[in-house]
């Protein structure tokens, strides 16, 4: 097994960097653009191994994707995807991307789709989604399991009107009914049932949407989506707010100073919320140009934080908490167990090896931070949040070793290039 040793790092730390495209933003605007009709140009994508899957899933549908002086060229099919046969589509892990590829290959006028994934990706829920896309007229057949991949989508005949959901578990079911909405009859009206989590990833769905022409409005019981036609154009994609993370607590952890240069801390981002978390247990967050920048003078406080609307941060903040002094509680986030691995309790595993002192909640943790800790061998779980999170950590805490280095390719293929960047 490859493993990687992580090297501390003398603080307190001077930094000015800047980053791949947001994940999320990149997933979208490849969708829409490839529902539109013309030539789009996603520029600054992020280049990983979710969007260049979904990417060449896109291909395989009609849709011409293409690579080119860094980002991407799209020429859309105009709602009308059409697959060669049938076509076995590979996703990886990517649960955003499988989650929105369902939606729009519910449009395919022709051929078959056979989605599928790592054994992990078979785990996660689809059945909401999958109830949502038969009850419009959609023709998917579960392959294993009801209600998850692998699965197949057959031609069928959707009809627009009104469909129910349920979104405690993912916000990505709303956001792909959202994305397929403008091309069914009549429109789509999402009437939301219970709480939805991640309410900031579907304000950047809806964000995006517009960009490429569509306006949804929204309504107390949920959205409606009017019948219409994304226009193809260019976009850029803003830093990614979860890559900034590791970075952004640096100066938490080691002191100094941190500037992102192409995040602005008005960012809809969901993961913006670690700026005001970090303004509020001790430091200076502020503009710096179009990006922010952040200082530490001292160590961090304990804090308290409800993830509910942004859980990918839930590892970089239990390492946060980990050295913070006093006692953090990070709790809202029960959807972080379908995650790529459960990572809440995958996170209270490691740190414990680490010598921190965790109670396991069932929608989060409690850490009693200020303790000594000590470096070990980190279990990744083929979760990419949790080896750079832990990596990060290592920069503080000597002696941390990280398992399948390899897994941050999945959203941050050059994190280890950023982070051998710090020593010189």
């Amino acid at each position: 097994m490859e493993k990687k040793k992580i090297k501390p790092l003398a603080g307190p730390v001077n930094l000015s960097l800047r980053l791949p495209g947001s994940k999320s933003l990149t997933q979208r605007a490849l969708l829409c653009a490839a529902l539109a009709e013309g030539e789009s140009r996603i520029e600054n994508p992020l280049l990983s191994e979710d969007t260049q899957l979904l990417a060449r899933a896109l291909s395989a549908s009609g849709a011409e994707v293409v690579l080119e002086a860094g980002g991407f060229r799209v020429r859309g099919g105009g709602g009308s995807p059409a697959f060669s046969g049938q076509i076995k589509i590979f996703f990886g892990n990517n649960g955003t991307g499988s989650r929105f590829f369902l939606a729009y290959a519910a449009l395919a006028r022709k051929g078959r789709a056979v989605l599928y994934g790592k054994p992990r990706l078979h785990e996660r829920p689809m059945g909401t989604l999958l109830e949502a896309l038969r009850s419009l007229g959609a023709e998917i057949r579960c392959l294993e399991r009801e209600g998850f991949l692998p699965v197949e989508v057959r031609p069928g005949r959707l009809q627009g009107g009104r469909v129910e959901l349920s979104a405690e578990k993912s916000s990505q079911f709303v956001s792909a009914l959202l994305l397929l909405g403008p091309y069914l009859p009549g429109g789509l009206e999402i009437a939301i049932r219970g709480e939805l989590v991640s309410t900031p990833y579907v304000d950047l769905t809806l964000a995006v949407m517009r960009a490429f022409g569509v306006e949804v409005e929204r309504r107390a019981e949920g959205f409606k989506v009017p019948e219409g036609r994304y226009t193809s154009r260019t976009y850029e994609v803003e830093g990614d707010a979860s890559s900034a993370g590791y970075f952004l607590i640096l100066p938490a952890l080691l002191g100094g100073k941190v500037t992102v240069e192409n995040l602005s801390p008005d960012s809809p981002q969901a993961d913006t919320l670690l700026l005001h978390l970090l303004s509020e247990i001790g430091g200076r967050v502020e503009p710096s140009g179009p990006g922010v920048r952040v200082e530490f003078f001292g160590r961090p406080r304990g804090f308290e934080v409800n993830l509910k609307e942004a859980p990918d941060l839930f590892p970089t903040l239990c390492v946060l908490a980990a050295v913070a002094e006093g006692r953090s509680r990070i709790y809202g986030a029960p959807h972080l167990r379908y995650k790529e691995c459960d990572r809440i309790a995958a996170m209270v595993k490691e740190l414990r090896k680490c010598g921190a002192l965790v109670k396991e909640l069932p929608d989060g943790v409690e850490i009693e931070g200020g303790r000594k800790l000590h470096g070990t061998e980190i279990d990744t779980y083929d979760d990419h949040r949790i080896a750079m999170a832990f990596a990060v950590l290592g920069l503080a805490v000597p002696g941390m070793i990280i398992r399948h280095p390899a897994c941050v390719a999945k959203s941050f293929p050059e994190f280890w290039e950023y982070l051998q960047g710090l020593y010189s």
